[in-house]
């Protein structure tokens, strides 16, 4: 995603000391990015729905191997859990939205009111990039011309006005994540005979999370090794944890 950008308010005006800010390193670099939080959080929604899919299913085989209650149960866990990332990212996102046309409305207030202190403030943000004062200046004379609000926009707040974060694309993207993840211990309960469903499910999903927790480190520019010990060690606790209670709720039904 688009890293977060705090601005004053509106009806707020500038410091006392009109000084231009340089921008934060994290202005830069914010469409490269944007791409890699978006994967990274695809990689996310899979691995949640991988584990908790997999310990509701575990859970339940250990209280019967009715086939048609694991399937049940995984579909109503798939459900649930791709359904409920799927809002709490449309909420999450669009508050971002509306944060990044907010921002946007101070800058156009501000180069309304003030463009030559906007103009100086892009020829110094310019400079920080390396450039020389004197093509600095030339350059930011020349995107203010062209369009000043692109300009400090991409510059300045690691915008795109073209391209604001679509809170719908976030919650189908977090949906069909989720939903892919949960579709793997979901198959590997209910399709095998049943003396190997919990084998092969036990089997799949610690693969599967060894390739999640890989993929979520590389992209994060972290250690993997650290990264899959975490993520398999955390969905193998769940899937005994919850086979655990699920055999002694079966054992004392019976």
């Amino acid at each position: 995603m688009l890293p977060a950008v705090i601005q004053p308010t509106p009806d707020e005006s500038r410091s006392a000391s009109d000084e231009p800010h340089p921008a934060s390193d994290d202005t830069y670099g914010g469409a490269l990015g944007s791409r890699l939080n978006w994967l990274r959080a695809a990689v996310l929604g899979a691995n949640d729905g991988i584990v908790s899919t997999a310990g509701l299913v575990v859970g339940v085989a250990g209280a019967t191997n009715s086939r048609t209650a694991l399937l049940t149960a995984g579909l109503a866990g798939l459900l649930a859990g791709s359904m409920s990332m799927a809002a709490g990212e449309y909420v999450s996102v669009s508050t971002q939205r509306d944060s990044e046309e907010a921002a946007l409305d101070v800058e156009k207030r501000w180069l309304r009111e003030r463009p030559e202190a906007e103009l100086e403030e892009l020829t110094t943000m310019l400079q920080d990039r390396g450039l020389s004062r004197e093509v600095a200046r030339e350059a930011a004379q020349q995107l203010t011309e062209r369009d000043a609000l692109r300009a400090h926009a991409r510059v300045e707040l690691g915008i795109d006005p073209d391209e604001l974060t679509n809170p719908w694309h976030a919650a189908w993207a977090s949906f069909l994540a989720f939903t892919v993840g949960a579709l793997l211990p979901l198959l590997a309960i209910v399709l095998p005979p049943a003396p190997l469903r919990l084998t092969v499910t036990v089997v799949s999903v610690l693969a599967a999370l060894v390739l999640t927790g890989y993929s979520s480190a590389r992209l994060g520019a972290a250690r993997p090794g650290r990264a899959v010990v975490r993520n398999v060690a955390g969905g193998a606790l769940a899937m005994a944890v919850t086979y655990g209670v699920g055999s002694l709720l079966g054992a004392s039904v019976l």
